[in-house]
């Protein structure tokens, strides 16, 4: 298991590849999404296990949700850790988009 800071990792959207990652060591932790006009949905996070616990898979939704917010955008909880993640941080809730609340 490795250690991190997880609440200053840096997290950058890679746009071609469509997803929020961060570099962990040799490998990447990320939050996938697609792109549907001005929504994002967010498909799928994923963590090293040597990573686990430590909360990157937080500051990756963190960053993803902010972004979007800034962008203007709705988003799309697919995923299982994102919508449980927007269901603790309640002040995302209005991103959700209406019709996938």
């Amino acid at each position: 298991m490795f250690n991190v800071d997880a609440k200053n990792l840096a997290v950058r959207n890679n746009t071609d590849a469509h997803r929020f990652e961060v570099t962990l060591g040799e490998t990447v932790g990320v939050i996938e999404y697609q792109k549907r006009g001005s929504t994002y949905v967010f498909t799928h996070t994923g963590v090293p296990k040597e990573y686990g616990g430590q909360g990157v898979a937080d500051r990756l939704a963190q960053v993803a949700l902010d972004t979007a917010r800034a962008e203007g955008a709705q988003v799309v909880p697919a995923c299982p850790f994102v919508k449980a993640y927007i269901q603790r941080h309640k002040d995302y809730q209005p991103l959700v988009a209406t019709d996938h609340a």
